[in-house]
């Protein structure tokens, strides 16, 4: 079978499907394939490793109803339609679980360099501003015994929230869709409200998915409602927060900072005035950038596309009604 990969991932990946006696063809370029492009290349080819932010719509769907199946090289899956993918019975598949702890580590990363406004200090060396020693200045606000409140308490929250707890003796409190008693047992979460995490958390860290109910959530109207000295720490999707009222919550002091692996848009302008405000550490989308992470996606994404090939189930796939 010919695999259209869209961007060149890890070799473990690409050996796996050659392995398996399958022709691919790998986008290496740095640009990211425009929607015409990505249809011409995918109806030349039977599966697709998606990787990056391609667009897979109802129009992508229409034109490739061809395709065998989807390998997501990713978690999230809001930028492919899957009610499309359904009506042509294309299963599609993602990289759930493998990146749990390496996003968490990002997460907890921004959460700290935030409270001690790491970042911008480095900044000051640089500028040569370091100076002489001021007892009152540049300080910054302990997390011990603080109350984490994690948005979408799923896998990467859960993994935060055990390090949030070893490491500082963290409260968690949590607000989903519904309540997850199982991680309520394992890491002693309390369930509350949207309003409720709002106002009681010290630390919100989002860790849900993208959908129409979460999309720019955080807005003024949420930020007005958090702690003068609440960090907002966002690691799943840039949209879930609204930008521009971020900015305003941090120059106003209605909120002490923000860790950022995702922006909305994304990528972020070099002009951004987040890159340069206090209390605020920016990072591109790095959450699950370690070698041995990346190595497992690539290796999921393969397998899920072998299964699908050699009709069989594949073992993360999202819409399983598509085998019903």
């Amino acid at each position: 079978m010919k695999i259209l990969i869209t961007r060149k991932i890890p070799q473990k990946g690409i050996q796996l499907l050659e392995e398996a006696g399958h022709t691919l063809t790998i986008h290496s370029e740095t640009v990211t394939l425009t929607k015409t492009e990505l249809i011409n290349l995918a109806k030349q080819h039977d599966a697709v490793v998606s990787v990056g932010g391609n667009q897979l719509d109802s129009n992508f769907f229409e034109q490739c109803n061809h395709l065998k199946c989807i390998a997501l090289m990713s978690v999230g899956y809001d930028n492919v339609d899957i009610n499309a993918a359904n009506l042509y019975k294309i299963p599609v598949s993602n990289t759930s679980d493998v990146l749990s702890k390496a996003t968490s580590d990002i997460a907890f990363l921004l959460m700290l360099a935030v409270s001690r406004n790491a970042f911008n200090m480095h900044k000051k060396i640089e500028q040569g501003s370091w100076k002489n020693f001021e007892p009152t200045a540049d300080l910054g606000i302990e997390l011990y015994g603080k109350t984490l409140g994690v948005f979408g308490l799923g896998r990467i929250g859960i993994e935060l929230a055990k390090k949030a707890k070893a490491a500082y003796e963290m409260k968690i409190i949590y607000h989903n869709r519904k309540r997850n008693e199982e991680a309520e047992d394992l890491i002693g979460a309390t369930y509350v409200s949207f309003d409720e995490l709002l106002a009681q958390s010290d630390v919100i860290s989002i860790h849900a998915n993208l959908s129409d109910e979460t999309r720019e959530i955080f807005d003024k109207t949420a930020f007005s409602k958090m702690k003068s000295s609440a960090l907002f720490i966002n690691t799943a999707r840039g949209a879930v927060h609204n930008e521009k009222d971020l900015i305003e919550a941090i120059q106003s002091k209605t909120i002490w900072g923000a860790g950022l692996d995702v922006t909305n848009p994304e990528p972020m302008d070099k002009t951004n005035p987040l890159l340069n405000l206090p209390n605020v550490c920016v990072l591109p989308h790095i959450g699950s950038a370690t070698v041995e992470t990346r190595d497992q996606m690539a290796l999921m994404a393969a397998r899920n596309i072998i299964a699908a090939l050699n009709n069989q189930k594949m073992p993360q796939v999202i819409n399983k009604e598509v085998y019903d």
